[in-house]
């Protein structure tokens, strides 16, 4: 049953609780798990990632198992419908549109006195792409990594994902990774997966960022291989908080509750409103369309632990909470939700009006839907191009405004206490005797 809440000291302190479910005890414990894989793969390569793959996907693989070979990805587009490759083509297209818009550009500028000054912006060598597995399969998920990379320029594309039964990619996910332009496939998942990428194995090359979300364990190893690799945020597990006013239809804000909590046991589905009638429609609609739902266990289980309705005051109230909890997804179901989007702050991704599901975002309107959760869009943002980019700055002085500057930076690499920083000015402004 999705609980309402009417106390309002109760409040903060339930939404914090769901932000911090990546943080208990028992993830405490994972995260030992998790560190004795990456330092499994890291030094026995190959012999880790495929004893664990064993242990944890329950599939035996051999070393040339690994990667997805080229007959196989030719038959995924023979066991895809038509409407289906239809579909991934038309997300390709609103996907590469809209990232082709962010793009940074290098820049350069020229001075007084001959001083040039710029920043240059290049794409990284090589890039690894996690795309989850096991629960359902994610082609969307495919396109959203894959096609910034490739926007960005990034000139080696890497993907991971899990094994399905009898070793098998979905045909989707693979349809979705050609489209995309992804130039190697590796039947992996996991935190094996991850270690596999940061450090490199005989069979799976090293990248230089890693993206993509995945369960707690991918998370957690995405964590922890931080500063080895870049990665993009620790996105995952998925949430959606949605403020809700009298005009919402309780009918699609539960289908939308539920459309985050299928996702994960740990997924969190949270619905702040000003309307007590609607609250308890809302949580009505919630069990109803649960009764025959194909994933139903894990959606309950999410709905029980990290399913949650507030009833505020105010839409100004229910925008503050929504700020310190700062959802991976937002969605505003309110008559005018332009008139509340200034007083957002914090959010992955946010989804104006009654006609603007969650889903929308998920597969085509073209912004990314890898976003960070638990707190973190706080201070992080999606996935995009800048994810696979990284910026150089450019300088250049002529002797007329290092002489002009001399003197400055004389002084302060002498309150630093470091002689040869000022000497490596001064000898070059100093006249030859």
């Amino acid at each position: 049953m999705l609980r309402i809440i009417t106390q309002q000291a109760d409040v903060r302190a339930e939404l914090q609780r769901i932000c911090d479910r990546t943080h208990d005890e028992q993830v405490l414990h994972k995260e030992a798990t998790v560190r004795e894989v990456l330092q499994a793969v890291k030094r026995q390569g190959d012999k880790a990632v495929l004893h664990y793959t064993a242990e944890f996907d329950k599939q035996t693989l051999k070393p040339e198992e690994l990667r997805v070979t080229g007959s196989e990805l030719d038959a995924a587009y023979q066991q895809v419908s038509k409407e289906l490759l239809q579909a991934i083509r038309l997300a390709c297209r609103q996907i590469d549109t809209f990232h082709r818009q962010r793009i940074p550009k290098s820049w350069v500028q020229f001075g007084d006195d001959e001083v040039v000054l710029g920043k240059r912006y290049t794409p990284v060598d090589r890039a690894g792409l996690y795309v989850p597995g096991g629960r359902a399969a994610y082609p969307s998920t495919v396109l959203m990594n894959a096609i910034p990379a490739k926007v960005a320029g990034v000139p080696h594309v890497v993907m991971v994902t899990p094994p399905g039964a009898d070793k098998a990619i979905n045909s989707a996910v693979l349809v979705a990774a050609q489209e995309a332009g992804v130039q190697e496939i590796y039947r992996v998942g996991g935190a094996q997966a991850i270690a596999a990428l940061a450090y490199g194995t005989e069979t799976i090359p090293k990248v230089d960022v890693i993206t993509g979300p995945g369960n707690i364990y991918v998370t957690l190893a995405k964590k922890l291989v931080y500063g080895t690799v870049g990665i993009d945020s620790l996105a995952g597990p998925s949430e959606v908080l949605i403020i809700a006013d009298e005009t919402a239809n309780p009918v699609h804000v539960a289908a939308d509750l539920l459309a985050q909590a299928e996702h994960d046991p740990m997924a969190a589905a949270v619905l702040l409103t000003t309307d007590t009638a609607l609250a308890k429609n809302v949580q009505v609609a919630v069990e109803r369309q649960l009764i025959d739902h194909p994933r139903r266990l894990l959606t309950e289980k999410a709905i029980a632990h990290y399913g949650l309705i507030v009833i505020v005051e105010s839409l100004e109230a229910a925008a503050q909470l929504s700020n310190e909890f700062a959802p991976e997804h937002l969605e505003l179901e309110v008559e005018d939700p332009w008139e509340l989007l200034p007083l957002i702050r914090n959010a992955g991704a946010i989804f104006l009006g009654y006609s603007t599901p969650e889903a929308v975002g998920d597969y085509l309107a073209g912004p990314n839907h890898t976003l960070p959760t638990s707190g973190a869009a706080r201070y992080a943002s999606a996935l995009g191009v800048e994810t696979f980019m990284k910026h150089s700055s450019i300088i250049q002085y002529s002797q007329t405004a290092l002489e002009k500057v001399a003197g400055a930076i004389d002084v302060l690499a002498t309150a630093e206490g470091l002689p040869s920083h000022a000497d490596s000015v001064r000898r070059r402004v100093q006249k030859e005797e």
